[in-house]
């Protein structure tokens, strides 16, 4: 069931929802009937936010419903009620302290999901009646960002590279895309050794996976997604406890899936290429091993010195064949480090930009839809601690420090100077339940670059 729907004209069935806050409660006081106000002081409601009251008529029936708010954080006001409020349709009244309507009605769309594959829900959701411009506006980035949650939470045993293959030419069928893969040793004869090295020694076939969307006399746009099923660390074996949420490692590829969506449902005028490398890092006798030397797509060598930092291998032969097809920007998206994470914390995905402006105009575009991004430096002095005594450079080192920077800065080596490229190293995973952010697989920095994108290729 939809937790939102379009508001009818005349419909006197809804419940109204009236948001408010401690400087404006008194006001939305002398609304109410004296027994309802004798209710809420009753009940201790002082409009903090997160705060709920529920009114009834003098019959008993619930007529209105009264929300204390942050008015700052709109996406986040009514994140909680879908699941808290008794299942019914409810608007948003004309009274209340939101400026940004349609942003509250986002925020109860992300709060209303739930991963049903394999359980079913308690409950349906409260559902919100809004104005049917307000629906059809947010409705392709509410099931994008239901995809992406969708595909990170779902176990690896039914989220393999097969199935992000299938989860791609199913996206491709619905926009008439070309959709081709590599699988398995076509990897090393079509020259993507990286992908395959890290993925040959799982008993499902490595692959990449390319879709091609849009007229070839718009500017070429490169999308790009780690798609590593499921990531053990390989012979550099992680511990249980890292191990653990390990079927997260392709929210890069999901991010990557739901933004070629959006693009191709909003028909932006650009060629689209979405490539995500889809691989298992697993363990086998076959398994790449720390201190092999592997000659990359772009002619690079790159020592194996952890073969742990195996999502900057699949990307980077990935973004050397997207260089190739000469793209006026490359975009891709991650699950790379956990120093990300460390430096952040598990909210702010990290953003690296080969350009100042480039760079602002991303965090700018984040900003704008309450999709924040934090961009951290190329610092270039750091390139040497991913030095090599017999490669041009390995895939990690021996320090622990500035480790999303030292990734980026791998990546970078196979972006040529001048190409736009924005590398998000996001974390796609919510570890606690919180208002409209579920615990599981979550969609972090995709309206952000989408709302970048939407700027940058208008029409």
């Amino acid at each position: 069931m939809s937790a939102l729907i379009e508001a009818k004209s005349g419909d006197r069935h809804s419940v109204a929802i009236e948001t408010t806050d401690a400087a404006h409660y008194n006001t939305a006081r002398r609304r109410l009937t004296a027994a309802q106000r004798r209710w809420l002081a009753d009940n201790a409601f002082e409009a903090k936010p997160g705060s709920v009251g529920l009114l009834s008529d003098a019959n008993g029936k619930l007529v209105r419903v009264l929300v204390g708010v942050d008015a700052n954080d709109a996406l986040g006001a009514l994140a909680a009620l879908p699941k808290q409020l008794p299942e019914a349709v409810y608007h948003l009244a004309d009274e209340g302290v939101l400026a940004d309507r349609r942003q509250a009605a986002l925020g109860w769309a992300f709060g209303a999901y739930e991963f049903t594959r394999y359980r079913k829900a308690k409950r349906g959701p409260a559902q919100l009646a809004i104005p049917g411009d307000d629906l059809r506006a947010l409705a392709p980035l509410i099931v994008a960002t239901a995809q992406v949650r969708d595909l990170v939470n779902t176990p690896t045993e039914d989220m393999g590279p097969k199935q992000l293959a299938d989860a791609i030419k199913q996206l491709g069928k619905t926009y008439k895309g070309k959709v081709r893969e590599w699988v398995g040793d076509e990897l090393l004869k079509a020259n993507f050794p990286t992908i395959h090295a890290v993925g040959r020694a799982s008993h499902r076939a490595p692959r990449l996976i390319e879709l091609t969307w849009g007229k070839a006399s718009h500017p070429k746009l490169v999308v790009v997604g780690k798609g590593v099923c499921f990531d053990t660390g390989g012979l550099d074996l992680k511990p249980s406890d890292g191990m653990r949420w390990m079927k997260k490692d392709m929210g890069g590829a999901a991010h990557a899936i739901a933004l070629a969506g959006l693009i191709m449902q909003a028909k932006l005028p650009v060629q689209l290429i979405l490539l995500v490398p889809a691989v298992e890092n697993a363990v086998a006798g076959n398994a790449m091993r720390p201190g092999e030397v592997i000659t990359t797509r772009a002619g690079l060598t790159v020592e194996i010195d952890n073969t742990d930092a195996e999502g900057r291998l699949v990307l980077c032969d990935a973004i050397a064949y997207g260089v190739e097809q000469k793209p006026e920007l490359i975009v891709d998206f991650a699950t790379l480090t956990g120093a990300a994470r460390v430096a952040l914390g598990p909210d702010l995905p990290a953003l690296f930009a080969n350009g100042d402006a480039l760079a602002d105009d991303v965090l700018a575009a984040g900003r704008a839809v309450d999709d924040p991004l934090w961009r951290l430096p190329l610092w270039r002095p750091y390139r040497k601690m991913l030095d090599s005594y017999i490669a041009d450079f390995a895939n990690a080192g021996a320090s622990r420090h500035a480790g999303a920077i030292t990734a980026a800065l791998y990546l970078e080596r196979f972006v040529p100077e001048g190409l736009p490229w924005v590398h998000l190293d996001t974390y796609a995973w919510n570890d606690a339940d919180r208002p409209g952010r579920p615990r599981g697989g979550e969609a972090m920095g995709l309206r952000a670059l989408f709302g970048y994108l939407q700027a940058r290729f208008k029409s």
